[in-house]
């Protein structure tokens, strides 16, 4: 058990003047990575702008470390949590490592000498976000990405107990994000600093959070540990997803698959077919997949998007009924798609299957590329 630093007590929530969330009961140890997740307007920047005071609870209470949040000075608030949020902070001809040393003297009009540790401080925490090269521009001039580092910078700079950070993915390239959210992770493992984050992107969210919190479109919430909260069910019910599937394997989400009768057989496995599920996909053109096995990286994703998939049991041979299944699938189709599967004793009859293909004059195109499949609509 760790020590708790945030508490809330039966905590009502409202936004322009209406009740949005009720007796929200929570607390947050130190070390603990959180990941708030939720549909635009259910609520998650609610809750954090209550955690930083921006807005206040219409019922219950809020706790940092034991003691009421009212009860704090804003000196004293600075000195436990920062704050990344995605509203912009008005500067007037202000450099980035100016920026930055504000998180040195928060709640202050302090513009003075740093002193030498300050410094180091501040030196530091552009090289954690990678932003030494921008240290001396003008804040107001650089991009939305370049200032979400410098936010979190100043964040770090602040030395603080808890982070609250809403959305700071948003306008980040793929390496910065894994930058920051490494950056969070470390603070949390190593400063032992409660990590509170809302994000839209959940497969980020199920690599990165100890826990997570759901909010509902129905305002319900719900608290648990990432593996029992990621499941295609929920995460489906979380969004209202009503097209297209989720796949809590691996983190990501997959349009809805194509209407019609299918005319086309992939025969895949091993990772080889994923890129030509998805472009059949693009092009709206129905497909069968086989034969996998029910273990095989690529099935999920053939599962969501093919029209249907003949699979065989893990470990095992290909058996006699799988196979004459995956020939009646390929009796039914125009063209057969070999994607170039490495055949082996186990796996060995999807080559008879693609000269049973032969045999019944399919068109059999190997390893396609986007515009023969293209050709198939």
């Amino acid at each position: 058990m760790g020590r708790e630093l945030l508490h809330y007590e039966n905590v009502c929530f409202r936004r322009d003047g209406r009740p949005i969330l009720d007796n929200v009961n929570w607390h947050i140890e130190d070390g603990e990575h959180w990941a708030l997740l939720g549909l635009n307007g259910a609520g998650k920047s609610t809750i954090l702008k209550n955690i930083i005071r921006e807005l206040h609870p219409i019922g219950g209470n809020i706790y940092i470390k034991g003691r009421r949040t009212d009860e704090f000075t804003g000196k004293e608030y600075a000195k436990t949590m920062s704050v990344v949020l995605t509203e912009k902070i008005k500067t007037e001809m202000m450099t980035c490592r100016d920026v930055v040393a504000m998180g040195r003297y928060p709640y202050t009009n302090y513009f003075g000498k740093l002193t030498d540790e300050d410094e180091e401080i501040v030196t530091e925490s552009l090289r954690k976000v990678s932003a030494t090269d921008i240290e001396n521009k003008d804040f107001s001039q650089i991009s939305d990405g370049q200032r979400q580092r410098i936010m979190l910078a100043r964040a770090i700079c602040q030395k603080p107990e808890i982070i609250v950070l809403d959305e700071p993915t948003s306008f980040l390239d793929i390496r910065h994000k894994i930058e920051l959210l490494d950056i969070l992770q470390e603070m949390a493992v190593r400063d032992k600093v409660a990590v509170i984050v809302s994000l839209h992107e959940i497969e980020l969210a199920a690599k990165v959070a100890d826990y997570v919190m759901c909010i509902g479109t129905d305002k319900t919430i719900e608290f648990a540990r990432p593996e029992s909260i990621f499941t295609d069910e929920r995460i489906s019910r979380l969004y209202g997803l009503t097209q297209g599937t989720y796949n809590s394997l691996y983190g990501s989400a997959e349009l809805k698959r194509p209407q019609g009768k299918a005319h086309v057989f992939v025969v895949g496995g091993a990772g080889t077919g994923v890129f030509t599920y998805r472009e059949l996909q693009r092009a709206g053109i129905a497909f069968l997949a086989g034969i996998l096995y029910e273990n095989d990286c690529e099935y999920p994703i053939a599962k969501s998007l093919a029209k249907d998939v003949i699979v065989n049991r893990m470990f095992e041979p290909i058996d006699e009924e799988t196979y004459k299944k995956a020939c009646a699938g390929i009796d039914e189709s125009d063209y057969v798609i070999d994607t170039g599967c490495q055949v082996g004793a186990m796996n060995k009859r999807l080559k008879d299957l693609i000269e049973y293909a032969k045999k019944q004059g399919k068109k059999v195109l190997v390893k396609p590329d986007r515009e023969a499949l293209r050709q198939l609509v």
